[in-house]
């Protein structure tokens, strides 16, 4: 039998104080312990850590507060520290993961004070463990692992280990007077080793910003250090270069070159060569303060002008380009003697891919051209067999006759078309004979036509199903709820109970924000967002129809001091419209807000048959049953169902003739209009006026700005285009008709999307409206159905003309990349629509230019694309898109060129050369007659060259 340590009175007195959830108490009580005492108390310990969470859980409970249920841990930690014996076990002790939490304790005295009793080489021991345990880690930013090491070091005069997080622990807090500061004299040097240290101090500056002007800085503080004697300048300044040779993203050594140009370096001879090797591939700051300091060294060989030059002349930076050709040229003009040295800098420079640095370049050579000997002019002109025609000969004129650079040729072999192969339309079906067995699989439009067709036209197939809960729902946003409520009213009428109360939301919703920033997700305080932040998010839930609910009161989380990436708002509760909406009574249907407009109209067509069927007047047979699959309804069979509702004297159920009057063809034989003529009912009048005249819709598309759902817009900033598809069309009193003739929602909602497969056959001569009701779903890829391109291409074999809305389907599929985007898909819509003819080509270029202007997609994107969609046979509709594209997409008079642009217009060569085009694009024609060689303006004046053929292509080159 084991034997039991006796008892003392250390335990309970240290208990109590851990209960009272006071550090200080705790830190009393151990530091009155003996050796015993200690060694008690920490053999209860670890067994109290589940005890004391419990409690003060507990203990908030029946105070009805809520708190972050972190009070008992400092209590424990401080218990901990005092009583256990090794350094090693402290460490452990103090950061194990039963001490996880989202804040530093506000007091770290209890703690360093019973730290201070041990003896001072138990201290430093425990200082240094706490700084080698840390890693820079999300947890270790939101508790005191990093102070409390600091300041256990700064306290014992331990030295600082060799290790890289401690360095960048020490930058990520507040810059002390580094003369007075003990881990200066170690830890400034690490500053240029250890990894994240540039990151961390990205976005210091020498003079704090004008709003904190009271905030030190680590530049300001090493400006002062320098200042006071404590560093001296070149040492730190080694460092900042030796940090640069070693690589990294302009963000990661930002703060190397600000140091670098506070320092203000003299030129140096003796770093030419180290300022030479970064000016290849360093990030744009550091090889223009690199360029700098070599001009300032003077007297560079021609060997190293030559290596500068060629580094420079293949940056991508234009600043960087021209000043390669600058020291070119100066380097020209201080050398003594001929200039056969600085041949293989031209050399390099007639290889550049710029336009503009070669014509500069020949410029310069020329300018050159009597400095060369025999030998350096015949280098020359070798280098030169690279350059275009034009320049070419320019250079010939100085050096002798040059051999241009051959035209590269064009392997461009069109192939025919691929097939399409249109949708069967076949007769449609006869109506379900098991009712029962397919009422919860109607999701299919056919299915869906069938099972009503049966369920109306044979009373005696309408066996109830087994038993559900539909009754307990308010609302029924489901087809499989309608005809499951439909086959048990059949079975036992008058079974339905009245509707359930409606839900009450409570008056304010609780919302927590959540910011990604590049640290980690914290919880944030709504007040310490930016200003424009909390206007966008304010606006955003306002425009929902949410209350701002406790935003203005949410506790106060952790300061943001990383870079915001995204924000997202989480609710704890539901909410209501403003306009009290929701709590209409609908007999069951949803709210039509809150889903798509052809899944609201399916869901009508079910609600006024369940309502026939309850007043007993449901109708023999239904009349928009479609004749064809393509959802078409034949015009005589039409008119022949309404001959036999008025001969029985029935009435027409007004969800069901608006769709048949919607699913009729756009040609009707003369016949069967005089037919309708005839029918003496109001229905019949209504199929009438529909053959006779039928009305043809206004359809459009309007972009706008507007603050973008936070929970799926962060790639996007939180700000996203917004498309708004416009239906215009005289109202017909039908409701079914006008709500699927009417603008489409331009955002989506709960239950948007369902069915999306049975909405070509609601409109199946009107193709275009079908397309603008599809819309809303096409910028949210995330929400998107996965098969949401086969919709687009069923609209291929529907009817109707096609515009803006059926364009845009396609153009921004044509280009999506990400996660979910199938590249061959999109390019198979534009193949498709192109073999079917219904390509609106011209439009789908202006739909591709607005997309772009909005950043829907990129020119990098759009060019591969569309460069394979000609190979793949659709080379003149290529070329058609790029009439539409330029237009819309080329900057004015006004507005600034960029690579997208003249990538455009190259896109546009080739394809105006696939395609055979001619004649003028105005577009074009205004950009090549404007003035200047910008390589956006030549390629404009190529493409219009090309168009012209042989026409006006003098007084363009004279222009130019």
């Amino acid at each position: 039998m084991a034997i039991q340590p006796p008892k003392s009175a250390a335990w309970p007195g240290v208990r109590a104080a851990i209960t009272a959830g006071d550090p200080a108490l705790v830190a009393d009580a151990v530091l009155a312990l003996d050796e015993a005492g200690c060694r008690e108390v920490a053999r209860e310990l670890p067994g109290h850590i589940g005890v004391a969470r419990k409690a003060f859980a507990e203990r908030d409970r029946r105070r009805g507060v809520w708190s972050d249920g972190e009070e008992w841990i400092e209590p424990m930690r401080v218990a901990g520290t005092g009583v256990l014996g090794g350094a090693a076990a402290v460490a452990t002790w103090l950061y194990r993961r039963d001490f996880t939490r989202w804040r530093r304790p506000l007091d770290s005295g209890p703690l360093l004070r019973v730290i201070a009793a041990r003896p001072p080489e138990w201290q430093a021991d425990l200082a240094v463990r706490l700084a080698l345990r840390l890693r820079g880690s999300r947890a270790q930013a939101r508790d005191d692992s990093v102070p409390l090491a600091l300041e256990l070091l700064r306290r014992t005069g331990a030295v600082p280990p060799d290790h890289a997080p401690l360095t960048t622990a020490w930058v990520s807090q507040p810059p002390p007077i580094l003369e007075h500061d003990p881990l200066a004299e170690h830890l400034v040097p690490r500053l240029f080793e250890a990894e994240g240290v540039g990151r961390e101090l990205r976005e210091d500056n020498v003079e704090p910003p004008s709003w904190d002007s009271g905030r030190r800085t680590w530049l300001g503080a090493l400006r002062e250090a320098v200042a006071a004697g404590r560093f001296a300048p070149e040492p730190l300044i080694d460092g900042c270069v030796r940090r640069f040779l070693r690589g990294g993203s302009a963000t990661d050594l930002r703060f190397f070159a600000r140091l670098h140009e506070m320092l203000a370096p003299a030129p140096s001879k003796e770093r030419t060569r180290d300022y030479l090797r970064l000016l290849p591939a360093a990030p744009g700051p550091v090889a223009e303060l690199a360029l700098r300091q070599l001009r300032g060294a003077g007297g560079l060989s021609g060997e190293e002008v030559d290596e500068a030059v060629s580094a420079l002349l293949f940056r991508p930076e234009g600043k960087l380009v021209r000043a390669g050709l600058t020291l070119l040229d100066q380097a020209a003009r201080d050398a003594a003697g001929d200039l056969d040295g600085l041949a293989p800098a031209l050399a390099s420079a007639f290889l550049c891919e710029s336009y503009e640095v070669r014509e500069r370049t020949v410029r310069l050579a020329v300018k050159h051209a009597g400095r060369f000997t025999p030998a350096g002019a015949e280098a020359v002109r070798e280098a030169a067999s690279v350059l275009p025609a034009e320049l070419a000969a320019r250079l010939s004129e100085a050096y002798g006759v040059v051999a241009a650079e051959p035209e590269a040729a064009d392997d461009f072999e069109p192939a025919p078309l691929p097939p399409f192969r249109a949708l069967a339309r076949e007769p449609f079906p006869p109506a379900l004979d098991d009712l029962t067995a397919a009422y919860d699989r109607v999701g299919d439009g056919i299915t869906f036509e069938r099972w009503l067709d049966g369920f109306v036209r044979d009373p005696s197939k309408r066996p109830r199903p087994g038993r559900g809960r539909i009754y307990e729902r308010r609302q029924w946003c489901h087809l499989e709820e309608w005809t499951e409520a439909l086959l048990r009213e059949a079975a036992n009428p008058g079974e339905e109970p009245p509707l359930p109360e409606p839900e009450r939301a409570p008056e304010y919703a609780r919302h927590v924000i959540v910011v990604s920033t590049s640290e980690g997700d914290v919880q944030a305080d709504f007040g310490r967002l930016p200003a424009e932040l909390r206007e966008s998010i304010a606006a955003g839930l306002t425009e929902r129809g949410v209350p701002l609910g406790n935003l203005e009161r949410f506790k106060e989380g952790p300061p943001l001091e990383a870079e915001i990436l995204g924000v997202s708002i989480m609710s704890s509760g539901h909410w209501r419209g403003r306009d009290k909406e929701a709590d209409k009574p609908r007999d069951r249907l949803p709210d039509p807000r809150h889903v798509s407009p052809p899944h609201y109209a399916m869901l009508v067509r079910c609600a006024e048959v369940h309502a026939a069927l309850k007043a007993g007047t449901l109708p023999p047979y239904l009349l928009a049953t479609p004749t064809l699959t393509s959802g078409h309804l034949d015009p005589a069979v039409l008119v022949s169902r309404l001959e036999g509702y008025e001969r029985a004297g029935v009435q027409a159920l007004p969800a069901d003739l608006g769709q048949a009057l919607l699913r009729l063809p756009r040609e009707v034989d003369p016949e069967v209009i005089d037919r309708a003529g005839k029918l003496t009912s109001q229905a019949g009048a209504a199929l009438a006026r529909r053959l006779a005249d039928r009305p043809e819709p206004e359809l459009r598309v309007d972009w706008s700005h507007a603050g973008g759902d936070y929970t799926h817009d962060r790639q996007q900033g939180g700000h996203s285009p917004r498309l708004h598809p416009r239906i215009r069309i005289e109202p017909t009193g039908l409701a079914l008709v006008d709500a699927l003739l009417s603008d489409p929602r331009p955002w989506r909602s709960e239950d948007d999307g369902r069915y999306m497969e049975s909405w070509r056959l609601m409109l199946p001569s009107d193709r275009e409206a079908v397309a603008m009701h599809l819309l809303p779903h096409l910028l949210n890829t995330w929400d998107r159905p996965g098969y949401f391109h086969e919709y687009v291409t069923a609209l291929f074999s529907q009817d109707g003309p096609v515009g803006e809305a059926m364009a845009l389907l396609i153009a921004v599929q044509l280009t999506e990349r990400g996660m979910f985007a199938w590249p061959e898909r999109g390019r198979g819509l534009l193949l498709g629509a192109a073999a079917a003819g219904c390509l609106p080509a011209v439009e789908c270029g202006r739909q591709l230019g607005l997309s772009l202007r909005r950043d829907v997609t990129k020119m990098s994107h759009v060019r591969p694309a569309l460069e394979e969609c000609a190979r793949q046979g659709a080379h003149r509709q290529v070329w058609e898109i790029m009439t539409g594209l330029l237009p819309v997409y080329l900057p004015g008079p006004d507005e600034r060129p960029h690579a997208g642009h003249t990538q455009a217009l190259t896109l546009a060569i080739d394809a105006a050369r696939w395609g055979g085009a001619r004649g003028p694009v105005p577009a074009v024609a205004e950009v090549a007659a404007r003035k200047g060689s910008s390589g956006f303006v030549r390629t404009a004046r190529a493409l219009h060259e090309q168009l012209l053929g042989g026409q006006g292509q003098a007084a363009t080159r004279a222009r130019a």
